[in-house]
């Protein structure tokens, strides 16, 4: 499990890493991931957010029945004690950073910014994924005249890797740059929040940084 939620202070590490012991096998019994765990304590009571995912991205159906499956799980654990809490089981949005090789792979075609541990920056299209590296098309020159180049780069010597939105990309001959004047085509992902391509899903219950309101505040009123 890679951490993805902004690291705030967690009331028991300990506690942390049984419950995510206990989630796993009811999220992947359902075919997904699970990619981050938040527990923490807000007043009297606790919050948890688990963080679902899979190669082919999530649906709303999906996140209903990982609820499901991680409030049951729950239900049969005493691993949070009497404490109440709220439950929020939620998939990543575009704007997650790519921690893991599994991230860049549900993610090639798209554009992405990245951050590399020496300060520099490289913006390009992601076109393959190595359990080592990944392969970026990045352009070069002039926009409108300018060529594409592929660059590979390390996974370790990237310290944040974002996707970008981009608005529009036309089809490009081999060796030349996209031009991205404006066209809407195949690459426009203005609309699309998922972090799988979704070009060709006309599925509108896939929604990724959805949120499974039926449990959002699932109370365990056991005395």
């Amino acid at each position: 499990m890679t951490a993805r939620f902004p690291q705030a202070p967690r009331p028991d590490p300990a506690r942390h890493e049984l419950v995510v012991a206990l989630l796993e096998p009811a999220v992947s019994a359902g075919g997904l991931e699970l990619e981050d765990l938040e527990l923490r304590s807000v007043g009297r009571r606790l919050v948890l957010r688990v963080l679902v995912d899979s190669d082919r991205g999530v649906t709303l159906d999906e996140i209903a029945a990982a609820s499901r499956a991680v409030s049951e799980a729950l239900d049969g654990s005493d691993v949070l004690g009497d404490e109440p809490y709220t439950l929020e089981v939620t998939s990543p949005g575009v704007d997650r950073p790519l921690t893991a090789p599994r991230h860049w792979r549900r993610n090639v075609g798209r554009l992405v910014a990245v951050t590399l541990t020496g300060g520099s920056s490289i913006t390009g299209r992601i076109t393959s994924v190595s359990d080592a590296e990944v392969m970026l098309e990045v352009s070069t020159g002039v926009k409108g005249t300018s060529k594409v180049a592929t660059s590979a780069v390390a996974l370790v010597e990237i310290s944040r890797a974002v996707v970008q939105v981009d608005f529009s990309r036309t089809a490009a001959t081999p060796g030349e740059a996209a031009d991205d004047s404006g066209d809407s085509d195949d690459w426009d992902d203005s609309d699309d929040t998922d972090d799988s391509d979704d070009s060709d899903d006309s599925d509108d219950s896939d929604d990724t940084d959805d949120t499974d309101d039926t449990d959002t505040d699932n109370t365990d009123t056991e005395d």
